[in-house]
């Protein structure tokens, strides 16, 4: 017989079910839609004595997004550190997904908060903006509501039921709710996604500027499924790498051995989920990429050769910041292993085409120079350096960091283990070759298709180099996990056996990660330039220019230390919740 309390869940569950999939179970979505751009001028913007309207949201919009980010991402690896704990029947997991998602409960409050702020922001601020998107998204929106209120319910019942829903049937009832909490996310996170795309590549919309269409034509733009794609890839890289900062945080600040093995082992499997997504997150930016052009060849100009050029130079820098960081940590974490000194030769050589990568990935092909120096220089680009900063060789680069990123874990993995089977050395020598040939492949590729041939194949080029990367490591993770299934340990791993320096390299991830998005943020809404909604609804305020570098750079860098500060409040909060304390003297006895 199944308790009270049970079915009264049961009932809860059905009920936020049926909130979430209501959106969609809808079979006409609203028809006959028509809504008018009004024509504007610099007097219908309301202004604030003393308050930049531009910055105020855009610092309100990038905020609610990294928290959005955060607790979308949490979730999601909450639940299948939860799953592989009832797979594996490790405690150890389960007491890691419930402090995740202790975190994410206070990072929740704060996300509802900047959500409210940046609606009252671009209400106040940009008043016939709002009401020209809610006439085009009226029923998504009613709809985010309920989807809001669904999550809310299914989080706090997944949080606060965690410990009363353990064990036989109850335990799976709690990954269900689990389950069904990344549903609602991933369905809240979609309805944001279309409002956002739709300004950029607007669907439904006559010669006149005009909105005709209907609610899922206007949902189901160009751009929508790759930024979907983008978003939850990104989400759960950076995710990985917040929560990483917490356990280094915990780590630093831990009073005994236990507590610093726990640490070091959250910390390690919150860094394996970042970079576990980090590895595809160049191919889906490639693809965002691919898709603006596809949709607007002047945007995507604007995007890679016009005034956002050199911001791709910065984000060049971030993003090989976070391979060396990633790789670095775990070259730290090969001390948790006797057997690791086999391996310790090898790092040099890893580490060293990881940088030359790197180099390579953030050269520009042309600089800002002055009549003089352009004189001195011989010309707009250097004569060695300059065809370095061509999308064929950054390509390239790219793929070779992530496949000896790949490198770096499979030795990690294998470093305290020592295989049993009868075919070590044929299946070595299948990955040393198999890593030779796509090296080889994507060198080729990357030199014959782009520097001596035109530009359509330059730009192809690309594809067979990201197919190469895919191949290897896919193809040699099957022959790893089968090389050493069921082998020896050399010893058992001592968690916490790593130098402190080893945790900054997580904290460095973290905000690298929160750099990077929040540049990508200002890419996404900068290059509409001085539209509202692309080629639509002209932004006619006196804010409506597009930010230099550095004016830009130093918003984004201002909101990236709020963003810190914050989180370093969450971790705080989580931490001082959890202790109790009882002075003497103070309560009444019985």
């Amino acid at each position: 017989m199944i308790s009270t309390s049970i079915r009264q869940l049961l009932i809860v569950m059905l009920v936020v079910f049926l909130l979430a999939v209501l959106p969609f179970s809808v079979a006409e979505a609203a028809e006959g839609i028509q809504v008018t751009v009004p024509e504007l001028s610099s007097s219908d913007y309301p202004v604030i004595a003393g308050v930049n309207s531009r910055v105020a949201v855009w610092l309100a919009a990038q905020l609610h997004l990294w928290f959005a980010a955060f607790v979308l991402a949490v979730p999601i690896f909450v639940f299948i550190i939860e799953s592989i704990g009832v797979w594996t029947r490790d405690q150890r997991y389960d007491e890691m997904a419930f402090e995740f998602i202790k975190v994410s409960i206070t990072a929740y409050s704060l996300t509802a908060i900047l959500g409210g702020l940046l609606a009252f922001s671009l209400f106040i601020f940009y008043p016939q903006l709002m009401t020209y998107l809610t006439g085009v998204f009226s029923e998504s929106m009613f709809y985010y509501a309920l989807l809001f209120f669904a999550e809310s319910v299914t989080l706090y019942v997944y949080y606060y039921g965690w410990h009363w829903l353990q064990g036989g049937d109850k335990k799976w009832i709690h990954l269900t709710l689990g389950l069904l909490l990344n549903a609602v996310g991933t369905l809240l996170m979609l309805l944001a996604n279309a409002w956002l795309t739709f300004m950029m590549s607007p669907n439904g919309v006559d010669t006149a500027g005009t909105f005709t269409g209907d609610t899922w034509g206007a949902i189901h733009n160009f751009l929508w499924n790759p930024i979907n794609l983008h978003r939850v890839v990104a989400n759960v890289a950076f995710g990985g790498s917040v929560v990483g900062a917490y356990a280094a945080f915990k780590f630093l600040s831990a009073s005994g051995e236990d507590e610093r093995a726990h640490y070091d082992w959250m910390g390690y499997n919150a860094n394996f989920i970042a970079i576990t997504a980090l590895l595809p997150l160049p191919f889906a930016g490639y693809y965002l990429t691919a898709e603006i052009y596809e949709y607007s060849q002047q945007m995507g100009i604007t995007l890679m050769g016009g005034v956002f050029a050199w911001l791709f130079i910065i984000q060049a820098v971030l993003i090989g910041t976070l391979f060396i960081a990633a790789n670095y940590y775990l070259w730290c974490g090969m001390g948790r292993s006797e057997g690791a000194h086999r391996y310790y030769p090898y790092i040099k050589y890893i580490a060293f085409v990881i940088v030359a990568s790197f180099l390579v990935w953030f050269t520009p092909h042309t600089l800002v120079l002055t009549n003089e120096e352009l004189k001195a220089l011989g010309g707009p680009y250097h004569k060695y350096l300059g065809p370095l900063g061509i999308m064929p060789a950054k390509n390239t680069a790219v793929n070779l960091m992530i496949l000896f990123t790949a490198v770096s874990f499979l030795i990690y993995r294998r470093s305290n283990k020592l295989p049993t089977v009868s075919w070590v050395q044929t299946g070595n020598a299948l990955q040393i070759a198999l890593f030779v040939a796509g090296i080889a492949n994507i060198l080729i590729l990357g030199i014959y298709y782009g520097y001596f041939t035109n530009t359509v194949y330059k730009v192809a080029a690309s594809i067979p180099q990201v197919l190469t990367t895919l191949v290897v490591i896919v193809i040699s993770t099957v022959i790893d996990s089968f090389l050493y299934k069921g082998a020896e340990e050399v010893a058992p791993l001592r968690w916490g056996r790593v130098p402190d320096r080893s945790q900054y390299a997580l904290f460095l991830l973290a905000v690298a990660f929160t750099w990077l998005m929040g540049l990508m943020g200002y890419i996404r809404s900068g290059i509409r330039q001085h539209w509202h909604v692309t080629d639509v609804f002209r932004d006619n305020s006196v804010d409506a220019f597009t930010p230099t570098l550095g004016y830009a750079a130093n918003v984004v860098s201002i909101g990236v230390v709020i963003f810190m500060a914050m989180v370093v409040f969450v971790f705080w909060i989580s931490q001082v919740s959890s202790k109790k304390s009882y002075p003497e003297g103070y309560w009444k006895t019985a």
